[in-house]
């Protein structure tokens, strides 16, 4: 039997829309699974270091996936990790090295603990940012995060 004009053009419209189109290339995303164990390990290692901080993980593009404050740590903290996390997924520097640059635009983060999470490839997924401890410790407990999700926290 052969296949009638209507199935014929179905078929041809349904490989159309499935081929990716033209000037886009699929990349790697941080998706939430990741972004949770990256906060997990960093919260494991602050409790192993007996420390209370907020830890907060976001996309490239600067957007919340996941956030966490330990019992006991001062909420204030938590805008201060949402400051560092945010200005290390969008820039893709360690807001360590970002310290350095003096005052810059609004959403720099100037003070240590953000740490930008790239694929073991090298390519940027996003960032996080701790805050609670001493400014080593919190970008310690982010690199310890991004360590257990199988990330890398620089890009060579």
């Amino acid at each position: 039997m052969r296949p009638s004009r209507p199935t014929l053009a179905l078929a041809a419209l349904i490989a159309f829309a499935s081929a990716p189109a033209p000037g886009q290339t699929a990349r790697p995303m941080l998706d939430y699974a990741t972004a949770a164990k990256v906060r997990d390990g960093c919260l494991a290692w602050a409790a192993e270091h007996k420390l209370q901080v907020a830890v907060a993980v976001f996309d490239e593009s600067g957007r919340l996936i996941t956030f966490a404050i330990a019992d006991g740590t001062p909420t204030a903290v938590a805008d201060f990790a949402m400051w560092k996390g945010k200005s290390a997924a969008t820039i893709h520097v360690a807001s360590k090295e970002t310290a350095n640059w003096g005052k810059g635009p609004p959403g720099l983060a100037t003070w240590e603990g953000g740490t930008p999470i790239f694929t073991p490839a090298g390519t940027p997924l996003g960032g996080v940012g701790v805050s609670g401890a001493e400014s080593a410790e919190d970008s310690a407990c982010g690199e310890a995060g991004i360590a257990a999700a199988g990330m890398a926290h620089s890009a060579g």
